[in-house]
């Protein structure tokens, strides 16, 4: 076996590792989703291994065979001249070509072996997996949540837990009292907070945080349990007191609950569980501009400033640079990580640094483009926090570029002349300037002129993102080119468009100070409140900066216009250098640089390829009735049960409780949206499943903060028939006032 058919070997191994990782993950995601939905590993366990059988019978690793993978490598690797096949075949059944051509394969696909790369995309099977457990882990903590779960507000502090009989007929029996609670919290060791010991009951931790509790009574209990997330966790007993621990990573609430000696059961309140995250860094850039350009004669070095802040400290900051190399389809990226002067010193919560940046170092040349931005991590532990800055630019100019959209080996110029850019027209001035000595006077004004008109029309097309009206620049009496400016305004084809000052037009024969004239008492007092269209200089599509560059370009304009229709086109070449570098800049500063993204087409399947085979393809409808679905349908429900329940005589049935444990659950969703909102309706919500009878008031409150949570329904918008007046609305509202 030769070394080309090791490699294609060992490719095949890979190729069939990574569709059975891509199985296993999804089956992982799977497997986690049911189980943590229904709450059984068995289930889970059942799952993933049926996930499995499935997903290997669907992508079918083992059917991937050598022939496969040689053609593979012949449509990636052009080198190898498709011809990686013949390293399948045994040498001594080959003739001396093919045994040649088999050697040079395998030399070929041993140096470029890097280039096969399975397509086996893994990303995307982690992240559905990924939203899969998490949307798993979401049911799991909703699902048995009953009505253990709520937000509370800010809590009031020093609070000591009270405990009530769930049994009514125990309320004149003493209960055993607590003597002392405290509530240990140890926060992450990457924080650098020391450990806090308090009373209160509320807590509010950082996420990841160890919480203990510790209670202790004044007389011997038979059990003390912690309820949690719909589940009951028996505290220990050490020291006359009782204990438990737990690292918090969600909000929510908690319970104590008690049985005495005699097995008479107790509980305490709802407490709150607020739990806060640890915040991405934050990068400012200073003394930087977004977008920077360089001369290919001229130094290009610039320098920069960032300053980081973090919450509870910074690990590492560096700079990501991309070098953009060619242009079109031949363009290339070359992606660099760099390092600032300064040494990061970790977990400092502030850092400034600097640095400067040489782009000779990066060996770019004309035209070559930078693109970098820089990056933040924090010291949250697993996964730090990340945070990057804007990207910014430094472009070398390439002079060589020309913007002219003519080809240049067309036969026939068939671009109109007033379609000219800035570029062709300085081009085409200092080829007049070259030839003056070689042509007659009025061939070399005439050119001149038509120049001019070309710089105007230009100014024309530029000026309408400016809101300007058009007009024709100026006019010449010369007798020499009198008929050739007839014959060109003649064939102006913005000449229906454009407002012509150079005319009899009646503004040239109104006295000026006649329009300085602004009546005070006409002045609109919210013109400078307004976004005024009508205004040339308001309605631009430009932001302030670019929008002066581009009136300052306009103006330039008239000036080198104004210069070659006076036949003087050496005075209008540095008006045209400078309207075409500010023309550049404006098209740099609206320059969007988006990372280069690649795409992976699936493999064609060769055993249907030019087959002509439509069998598998069948015509598709489908017809679907979209209606909202209904909000706390428990909720209204447990209102509906409440209002019988208060006119039996406040009894309540084993039937009733399900019902209000079921709104129980749909509040503890509620109440998490609104923390502090709705906790005391939760907490007697909790009493009445606790007790078959109770007092009338306390019912009606119950019903009264259901209904503040559930709200009124909003109508959908439907079509109706049904008559609506001043009258009737007037009527409607009255009895609502007084209902």
């Amino acid at each position: 076996m030769g070394k080309g058919t090791g490699i294609l070997i060992k490719f095949k191994k890979q190729w069939q590792l990574l569709l059975w990782l891509k199985i296993f993950i999804y089956a992982l995601g799977i497997s986690i989703l049911l189980g943590l939905v229904f709450s059984n590993l068995s289930l889970g366990v059942i799952i993933f291994l049926l996930a499995i059988f499935i997903g290997s019978l669907i992508l079918k690793p083992w059917h991937l065979s050598l022939e496969k993978i040689s053609l593979y490598a012949d449509s990636k690797m052009q080198n190898l001249e498709y011809s990686s096949g013949l390293l399948l075949q045994k040498e001594h059944t080959l003739s001396n070509i093919a045994k040649l051509q088999q050697h040079k394969i395998g030399n070929r696909l041993e140096q470029n072996q890097a280039e096969l790369i399975p397509e086996v995309n893994i990303w995307k099977p982690s992240i559905i997996s990924s939203v899969l457990i998490l949307v798993g882990f979401i049911s799991f903590q909703f699902g048995i949540l009953k009505l253990q779960r709520s937000i509370e507000g800010d809590g009031k502090s020093e609070e000591k837990i009270s405990f009530v009989p769930m049994d009514i007929i125990l309320e004149n029996i003493e209960t055993p009292k607590l003597i002392a609670q405290k509530v240990n919290i140890k926060y992450p060791g990457y924080a650098n907070i020391p450990s806090k010991s308090t009373s209160e009951i509320d807590i509010r931790a950082l996420k990841g945080s160890k919480v203990s509790w510790e209670l202790e009574f004044d007389s011997k209990l038979s059990l003390v349990s912690m309820e949690s997330m719909g589940t009951s966790y028996p505290m220990k007993l050490k020291d006359n007191k009782y204990n438990r621990g737990n690292i918090i990573s969600l909000s929510g609430f908690y319970s104590f609950k008690f049985a005495d000696s005699s097995g008479n059961e107790y509980s305490s309140k709802l407490y709150s569980i607020e739990i806060f995250e640890d915040q991405s860094p934050e990068i400012e850039m200073k003394e930087i501009v977004k977008f920077q350009t360089f001369e290919i004669e001229e130094g290009k070095r610039f320098s920069f400033k960032t300053v980081i802040t973090d919450d509870f400290g910074i690990a590492d900051v560096y700079i990501i640079a991309t070098v953009s190399k060619g242009t079109g389809e031949s363009v290339k990226f070359r992606e660099e990580k760099l390092l600032f002067k300064e040494e990061i010193k970790r977990g400092r919560k502030r850092i400034e640094l600097s640095k400067t940046i040489d782009l000779d170092q990066f060996k770019m040349e004309a035209g070559d483009e930078l693109y970098f931005y820089v990056e933040a991590l924090d010291l949250k532990s697993p996964i730090p926090n990340k945070a990057r800055s804007e990207t910014y630019f430094a472009v070398i100019r390439d002079t060589t570029t020309v913007e002219f959209g003519v080809e240049g080996t067309m036969g026939a110029d068939l671009m109109p002349d007033y379609f000219r850019s800035q570029r062709q027209l300085i081009i085409d001035t200092e080829k007049l300037i070259s030839e003056r000595k070689k042509i007659s006077k009025a061939q070399f004004n005439a050119t001149s002129n038509d120049l001019g008109f070309d710089q105007k029309a230009l100014r024309l097309k530029y000026g309408q993102f400016m809101g300007d009206e058009a007009d024709s620049g100026l006019e010449l009496n010369n007798p020499e080119t009198n008929q050739l400016e007839e014959a060109t305004e003649q064939k102006d084809p913005l000449a229906e468009y454009s407002h012509d000052h150079d005319g009899a037009n009646e503004h040239n024969l109104v006295d000026k100070k006649e329009f300085e004239k602004v009546d005070e008492n006409t002045k609109n007092p919210l013109s400078k409140f307004i976004h005024d269209h009508d205004n040339a200089e308001e309605a631009s599509l430009f932001t302030d900066s670019l929008k002066s560059k581009l009136r300052q370009a306009l103006n330039l304009m008239w000036d080198a216009e104004l210069q070659l229709r006076m036949y003087e086109p050496e005075k209008s070449l540095p008006f045209q250098y400078k309207i075409l570098q500010l023309l550049q800049d404006i098209k740099n500063s609206a320059r969007i640089y988006v990372h280069r993204i690649g795409f992976d087409p699936p493999p064609i399947k060769d055993e249907v390829r030019l087959t002509g085979k439509i069998d598998a393809i069948s015509n598709f409808e489908k017809s679907e009735e979209l209606s909202k679905p209904e909000k706390d349908i428990f909720i209204r429900k447990a209102i509906e049960r409440l209002e019988i329940i208060i006119d039996n005589g406040s009894i309540i049935s084993e039937k009733d409780k399900v019902i209000l444990e079921k709104a129980g659950n749909e509040l503890a969703l509620i109440a998490i949206q609104n923390p502090g909102k709705h906790l005391k309706a939760l907490q007697n919500l909790k009493l009445l499943t606790q007790f078959h009878e109770m007092n009338t008031e306390k019912i009606k409150q119950t019903q009264i903060g259901l209904i503040k949570a559930v709200g009124s329904f909003k109508p959908n918008p439907t079509k109706t028939n049904k008559y609506s007046g001043d009258l009737n609305n007037l009527l409607i509202k009255e009895l609502e006032i007084n209902e």
